[in-house]
């Protein structure tokens, strides 16, 4: 079954986020680092919270992989992009990993 990873980068007051960093430096580290693990990997630009709400996040991240254990072995090798996180972003990211059901 599919297991997705989620990584949501909450905007609050007094954080920075470099999107530029994080689109040309960072999900390319992703891809280097475990892509041989995932399926895909997509970022989200946040707009909105909702109608005439302002948006909670920056960005949200979502990578997926087959299963469980290609999660378990993109982790064991993740270090060199969790490293990277303070180079666009003084925020501190929520995560959230999920099985794929619809």
């Amino acid at each position: 079954m599919t297991v997705t990873l989620q990584v949501a980068y909450p905007l609050t007051d007094g954080t920075t986020f470099d999107f530029d960093y994080y689109l040309s430096t960072h999900m390319p580290l992703v891809q280097e680092h475990l892509g041989d693990h995932i399926t895909g990997a997509t970022a989200s630009r946040s707009m909105a919270g909702g109608p005439d709400q302002p948006s909670p996040f920056y960005a949200v991240a979502t990578i997926s992989f087959a299963d469980g254990e290609a999660l378990e072995k993109a982790l064991a090798v993740a270090g060199p992009v969790m490293a990277d996180i303070p180079n666009f972003t003084d925020c501190q990211p929520q995560v959230m990993i999920g099985e794929v059901v619809a």
